[in-house]
Formats: structure tokens, sequence, C-alpha cells
């Protein structure tokens, strides 16, 4: 197959499609969404709680969350309760089981099989490389990416950094695609936040009252949680290296 970067340890590709196209030939995947799941989901186990990635916001999220005794978590803008985002899980308590609807982070993990699944943003990229090249030298990172408005994938900045930061940390050989994502991620290193805020994700959450969840997404290697996606839940993978 053409598009699966058959012959590289390293690999990077878009979205759905691409996690899908890459997974066969990987030991491990990475999923990168860096300014609302997978920062939300490093929060949320750095304070002790555990989290149930979902695809979708409806009655069926209501429903699933009670069946498996979840808090569920709310749109981004509700005024109280937890969220996508990451700024409204800073005090959440340990133990709690998170049900975190996604249409981008929770259904790609969701929709990977057959390979360990991690995610990764800035704060963990460190921590999670290294969880997930225990598992093999072929790792497959996954930039979430944006929606249009006919749901049509965006790539975004923002995980492109994200996926970069990532790939540097591992060793092996390197596709044109995952150059790129490591070279876009040095290329903004030195100003993470400046590139988040300034990029169309950022500006659109500054606009909308979400510019703290911008602080928190820029913090680069902070902490040393690897969240694993383990049966139907992301849990800290770290613990066991």
């Amino acid at each position: 197959m053409y598009f699966d970067q058959a012959g590289y340890h390293l690999k990077c590709e878009w979205g759905l499609e691409g996690l899908l196209a890459l997974q066969s030939a990987s030991d491990a995947l990475v999923i990168v969404d860096v300014l609302s799941f997978s920062t939300a989901v490093d929060i949320a186990l750095s304070n002790g709680a555990t989290v149930l990635p979902y695809r979708s916001k409806d009655n069926s999220a209501k429903d699933f969350a009670a069946v498996h005794g979840a808090v569920l978590a709310g749109r981004r803008g509700a005024k109280a309760g937890y969220t996508l985002s990451p700024a409204s899980l800073r005090t959440i308590p340990a133990g709690t089981l998170l049900l975190l609807p996604s249409p981008n982070g929770s259904t790609l993990s969701l929709r990977a099989s057959g390979v360990p699944v991690f995610t990764a943003c800035l704060r963990n990229c460190r921590a999670v490389a290294k969880c997930a090249g225990a598992h093999g030298s072929r790792i497959t990172v996954v930039p979430a990416g944006e929606r249009w408005r006919d749901s049509s994938l965006r790539p975004c900045l923002e995980d492109l950094i994200g996926a970069g930061s990532v790939l540097i940390e591992l060793s092996g050989t390197v596709s044109p695609e995952a150059e790129m994502a490591i070279a876009t991620f040095l290329r903004f290193r030195e100003d993470l936040s400046r590139a988040l805020l300034q990029c169309g994700s950022g500006r659109e959450l500054v606009e909308t009252g979400f510019g703290s969840d911008i602080e928190l997404a820029a913090e680069y290697a902070v902490s040393s949680v690897a969240p694993m996606l383990v049966r139907d839940r992301f849990t800290d993978a770290s613990n066991g290296l």
C-alpha cells in the first residue's frame, strides 16, 4: 500500500483514515489532540482519575455513564462540572471515573484495534514516547486534527506540533511525514504558548473564554503520565515501567 509508510519505524498520519491505514504496521499508536482531549486526559489522570472515552455527547452517553457508574463530562462551555476543557478538570478527585465524549480523540481511540493505544499532548510527550516505545520500534503518531463545518478533516498546527513532540523522543528510521511533524515542533519549541495562542484553534478558544486551556496545553514535558487505553478506559501506563 502506498500510504502505510512501510519500511519506517516512526510514522505520522492524520485522523481516522490515517490511523486505520497504519495501525496494522505499528507496534503502538499515539493519538494527539492537544487543545482538548489529550490534554484533558492528562490532567484527569494526573489527579488520579480514570477516563472512559466516548464518541458522541448524546443521550446514549448519559445511559453509558449510568451503566458504568461514571461521571459524564458536559460540553465545553458548560457553566459547571467537568467538560472537555482541561481547566475544568484541574480539581477532579482521585478515583473518579470520567466519561469523556469527544468527536476526535475519543473516536480515534475507540476505532483502533489490535495494537496498544496511547494519547499524548505536549505536557506528557516524553512519558508517552517512553511507554509506547516499550511495545516495539514501529510507532505511529496520529494527529487528530479538527473539523470543518461539513465534518471534513482540518489538519491543525497544534496537533502537528504535538505529534512532533512525541516523535522526537523516539529512535528509529523516520518517514518524511514524521520528519515534517518533528520539524514543525522544533520550529515552535521555544515559544509553544505563542504558537497555540495565535493559531486558528487557539484564537477560537481565546475568543470563547478558554484561554486557560491554552496555558495548560502549552506546558511542555511537565507530566509523567502516559495515558494508555486498557480495554475501554485510559489509565496511567507509566507505573509499569
